[in-house]
């Protein structure tokens, strides 16, 4: 090769490297530029902004992300986002739940922007025909939208819990939101449920103290965690305040004792009359729990990892499983192959389900069992060291099953929990078998055909039938009222712009 030849090479590299380079140092001066006029507010957000299409204005990855917890295709081995229906795959939580209202409806939990739908449909929340009726509280709200926070800065928190569910039907519409989490005017964490903040004061806690990535699963045990309302607070007498029972701990033991201190029960068994404790989602008590929690691995971290688009890097608010997305969740920290990741958790949770399904066979029995010993004339005085032992088992057990996540977040818990009850429910059939031998009978308690969803209701005697066609009338009559005057009140709300020079 001569010379010539060489200097048209060196000169053709040299130009093709500063292509190269420009096209780099182009690319990097937009992204900047997209960076820094990524997030310029377009409106105004005020401190009661429920709309979530409001916000979505000045963030629009964050709500565009957000928008995809519509989407119901994932499933995983226990959960995903599908809507299932968890007492046609159990029938025996029929049984478990006789006489309370999760025995009527329990589908497995779709996203964030189904939890308005989901609770104008399930049974649990009855067929309300007007202002007054049906049979839950308005507490029930709660957790449910940003519409909540802007009601008890509007009305009061004391009054946001008084009266009944239909109360506030068309003043409760936006689904979980932005405003559940975030400060209108700074976007930083907060927590807008005065539950939360008043369970920390009841440890002798100040939860203005937690650092920003404490805050990333704080606003996220506004919700998910154990809770029960609490009608014979001082000045409060008579109002379901919802109240966190953390007062001497968050671990299972802890508000077991907390509850039977006060004497508190959520129902009395339809079967066994057992005083019962109905476990809601302690998710956040059992990730406390776990690993993940001890390293210091928040919710966020997992559930809503940082995504890229452009030169922005946001959190995905596309809550949902890590399993569904594993390469920005589960695979920022562990290196394994995707595969060998999810049959690690789906391993662990095979296991713990066996155990949890073996022990809700033993509860069934042990109220069947109670009933017959009432039937046969046993005294209160007889049944009540049985009747705190189902009570003890079946809470253990609905606390290891109704966090959902448990038996991942904190699966040595869950199996210790599961091992505990277990003992329990063994410990109430054992005195129930003498009790019965005393009564004069002997043998075993016929175990009832519980095989499906119809058969376990027929056999407590709840009218299904009944129940849905009153909720059809009422989905049908009332829900499209509600859903009217709520677009008319927020039509009237005006959206400020903001001018940017």
């Amino acid at each position: 090769m001569n010379s010539r030849t060489k200097n048209w090479l060196l000169f053709g590299s040299t130009v093709a490297i500063v292509l190269l380079l420009s096209i780099l140092a182009n690319s990097i001066i937009n992204r900047k530029a997209e960076s820094q006029f990524a997030y310029q507010p377009q409106v105004k957000i005020d401190q009661n902004e429920s709309r979530n299409n409001v916000w979505g204005e000045n963030f629009p990855r964050q709500y565009q992300s957000f928008m995809q917890t519509q989407d119901t295709s994932f499933t995983s081995y226990l959960n995903g986002s599908k809507l299932r229906d968890a007492l046609e795959e159990n029938p025996e939580l029929v049984v478990l739940w006789a006489g309370y209202g999760f025995s009527k409806d329990y589908n497995q939990p779709r996203g964030h922007a189904y939890a308005i739908e989901d609770l104008h449909n399930t049974l649990r929340t009855g067929a309300p025909t007007g202002p007054g009726t049906g049979p839950m509280p308005s507490t029930c709200w709660s957790c449910k939208s940003p519409d909540v926070p802007r009601l008890m800065n509007e009305i009061g928190i004391k009054e946001f819990y008084s009266g009944k569910w239909a109360d506030k039907g068309p003043e409760v519409v936006n689904p979980i939101g932005c405003a559940d989490c975030h400060n209108s005017k700074t976007m930083s964490l907060q927590i807008s449920r005065p539950a939360l903040i008043e369970a920390f004061q009841s440890m002798g806690k100040d939860i203005e103290q937690a650092t920003h990535q404490e805050m990333r699963s704080l606003v996220c045990a506004q919700c998910h965690v154990e809770y029960y309302f609490n009608k014979n607070l001082p000045e409060k007498e008579g109002v379901p305040y919802l109240t966190f029972p953390w007062k001497d701990g968050t671990t299972v033991e802890a508000m077991e004792a907390y509850y039977d201190n006060m004497e508190f029960k959520d129902w009395t068994h339809a079967v066994s009359k057992a005083p019962m404790l109905k476990a809601q989602h302690p998710g956040y008590e059992l990730y406390l729990q776990g690993i993940h929690a001890k390293r210091g691995v928040s919710c966020a971290d997992c559930h809503m990892p940082y995504k890229t688009e452009g030169g922005q890097k946001f959190t995905d608010h596309h809550i949902r499983s890590p399993l569904a997305n594993p390469a920005n969740s589960c695979q920022v920290c562990h290196r394994q192959d995707k595969s060998e990741l999810i049959d690690n958790v789906y391993e662990k949770q095979a296991k713990i389900k066996k155990t949890q399904s073996d022990l809700e066979e033993l509860i069934v029995r042990a109220h069947v069992e109670a009933k017959k010993a009432w039937d046969l004339g046993a005294t209160e005085e007889q049944m009540k060291p049985i009747l705190q032992d189902i009570r003890h088992a079946q809470w253990r057990w609905d606390y290891s099953v109704a966090s959902h996540g448990g038996s991942f977040h904190a699966p040595v818990e869950v199996s210790r929990i599961v091992s505990t009850a277990t003992a329990t429910a063994q410990e109430a059939r054992i005195k129930l078998a003498r009790l019965l031998a005393s009564l004069g009978f002997s043998g075993e308690v016929d175990y009832p055909d519980i095989s499906t969803k119809e058969k376990a209701h027929q056999f407590i005697g709840l009218d299904i039938e009944k129940l849905e066609a009153e909720k059809a009338v009422f989905k049908e009559n009332i829900i499209p009222k509600w859903l009217e005057e709520a677009k008319q009140r927020e039509s009237n709300k005006k959206i400020e712009t903001v001018s940017i020079k």
